[in-house]
């Protein structure tokens, strides 16, 4: 689905005291606007626009210039921020990103309910002869839009030039309400900066969902040869949806500046917060997959991954951030996906606490060989009280106990197991029950607090049979590999061995502790109104998982599986080898 349109999502989360904030709001009628940073070129011009526009043969000729990015620059444009921002010279600040200047000052002024003059003709640019037009529309990188009071205006360029760069003012602040473009003394455009922003035309589309997904849903695959469960599970630790993404995050060292707690390769990342005794949990997550096939429950499910995830560090889930990234909402149908989608991270953000305090929509992602799949991207935050107690996924000890939390429902509907093991996606998915993963996510964080966790994993992609074997499996920077003896006769309940090992029910984690642990961990779980079933033991061998189901013993090497699981993505990419620690 992405083959034509990838998608890149990326979540930076920032540190800052809550009285040093600092707003992109334009106030203070004569305040200056300058530019800070890099000089304007012509690289990125419509490429706002073109983002929203289908991707077809003709408009891939009319591809504007990519910009390029050069990240010492970036780092010393941050650090002139932080440094104006610290020293409260400036009223407000804000980056340069899509239409570059226009978006930028227009909405700084909308928030200030202030007008703007610029002169585009003061702008510094990388190229000579470049048009008002040009220069408002640029997205050239590394360049901030700054308002300071006129006075102000010298100690704004002494720290840019302590840093080497520019800080150039460009214009004013004004009463009138205006958003007005001169070039010199030439005025080349006045708008009323209200209609730009808060008063400008709103689109209604139709929406309809396609009657190809209502059909899809009601699908199942096609009857066959039984796949052998052992085979199945080892497709899926080597789908690349599922196996480790060591090859992606290991590019960068993710241990800068040693504040690090969970590295990466768990259910989130675990940072300390400097000079303090508290940690941020942090994940992305999306099943596209789910989404495609219902979005409001897929949009649901999704922002219930996340808080799982963070919820098994034993971290508060605090705040969202989201990418929604769909096709051309100009058709019904894809229009729906969306409209249904928001409901869903709606009622589901409602339902944790947990507020939407910012992303963006990325629409028009189609190509002539189709659409992607709807693709709400949850970013999530949570706060640890004590960053030492934050708890990883992976076993720890041999002859602590195995809790799987939650219920299994053996739902397959959108399952990674049909979509990779039987190459068929549709299905009805779960529906997500957000009471219950709210219960969970409660339960996870009191295990934590209660130092009663060795370990949490949420049961997502690929169900039960993968968060044991991901569990087993050490992660970079984990304690080596554990075997596990698993026993699951008491959620069988009816249902056939791929369901109670590959459904894909929301609300379950899987958990391990000492076994002195287990009553009060049984106890909370109770307490919590969260069903709760120990299923077996960590072993010390480090050699085989073994799983009794339905009156039959499967059995895996634990190092053929860290082989499949590490090696899908380097393999794929031609570096097949790369993890050392798989025979560690």
């Amino acid at each position: 689905t992405y083959m034509g349109n990838p998608l890149v999502n990326a979540m930076c989360v920032g540190v800052l005291r809550a009285d040093d904030v600092m707003r992109a709001k334009a106030e203070g009628v004569g305040n200056v606007l300058l530019v800070v940073g890099a000089r304007t070129g012509r690289d990125g011009i419509h490429g706002a626009s073109f983002a929203s526009e289908e991707l077809t043969a003709e408009s891939e000729a009319r591809r504007p210039q990519v910009q390029v990015g050069d990240p010492f620059t970036e780092k010393l444009l941050l650090e002139v921020s932080l440094e104006l921002i610290e020293r409260r010279i400036i009223v407000a600040i804000q980056d340069m990103g899509a239409a570059g200047l226009t978006s930028s000052s227009a909405e700084m002024a909308a928030r200030g309910g202030v007008g703007v003059d610029l002169d585009t003709a003061r702008v510094p640019t990388r190229v000579p002869g470049m048009t008002p037009y040009e220069i408002l529309l640029s997205e050239s990188q590394e360049r901030m839009l700054v308002v300071a009071e006129p006075d102000r205006v010298a100690d704004v360029q002494a720290i840019c030039q302590k840093w080497e760069l520019t800080a150039t003012p460009i214009g004013s602040v004004t009463d009138d309400g205006v958003y007005r473009v001169r070039h010199g003394d030439v005025v080349v455009a006045a708008i009323p900066g209200d209609r730009l922003i808060s008063d400008c035309p709103v689109y209604q589309p139709d929406a309809k969902e396609d009657p190809a997904a209502a059909k899809r849903r009601a699908t199942q695959p096609a009857s066959g040869p039984r796949v052998d469960p052992e085979r199945a599970l080892e497709a899926l630790l080597d789908c690349p949806t599922i196996a480790s993404k060591q090859w992606v995050y290991e590019q960068y060292d993710s241990t800068v500046r040693a504040n690090t707690r969970l590295a990466p390769g768990g259910d989130a990342g675990v940072v300390r917060v400097e000079g303090t005794s508290f940690g941020l949990a942090l994940t992305v997550d999306c099943n596209a997959r789910l989404v495609a096939l219902d979005p409001y429950e897929g949009a649901k499910a999704a922002v219930a991954e996340a808080a799982r995830n963070i919820a098994c560090t034993g971290a508060v889930p605090i705040g969202v951030t989201d990418c929604l990234n769909f096709g051309n909402p100009e058709r019904p149908d894809v229009f729906f996906q969306f409209q249904e989608t928001c409901r869903g991270i709606g009622d589901a953000c409602r339902a944790f606490d947990t507020p939407v305090t910012g992303g963006n929509v990325s629409f028009y992602n189609e190509s002539p060989v189709g659409a992607i799949d709807p693709t709400p991207t949850i970013g999530m935050v949570g706060l640890l009280d004590r960053v030492q107690d934050a708890v990883g996924s992976h076993f720890r000890s041999p002859g602590d106990r195995i809790i799987v939390l939650g219920e299994a429902t053996g739902d397959m509907g959108g399952s990674a197991y049909w979509a990779h093991v039987h190459d068929f996606t549709g299905g009805r998915p779960a529906l997500v029950d957000l009471d219950a993963e709210r219960a969970l996510q409660q339960l996870l964080i009191a295990l934590a607090q209660g130092m009663l966790a060795s370990s949490a994993h949420d049961c997502s992609d690929g169900g039960l049979a993968v968060a044991l074997a991901e569990s087993a499996m050490a992660g970079p920077y984990a304690p080596p590999s554990f075997g596990a003896t698993i026993d699951l006769t008491r959620l069988a309940k009816g249902m056939s061995i791929e369901q109670i090992l590959y459904g894909e029910n929301g609300a379950r984690a899987v958990v391990s502790c000492h076994a002195a642990n287990e009553a009060r961990v049984l106890r909370l779980a109770s307490d919590a109104g969260v069903p709760a079933t120990t299923v077996g033991s960590v072993t010390d061998s480090g050699q085989r998982l073994e799983i009794r189901v339905e009156g039959a013993v499967l059995s895996w090497d634990i190092q053929r599986l860290r082989t499949l699981y590490f090696d899908a993505l380097p393999r794929r990419m031609g570096q097949a080898g790369r993890d050392t620690r798989r025979e560690a």
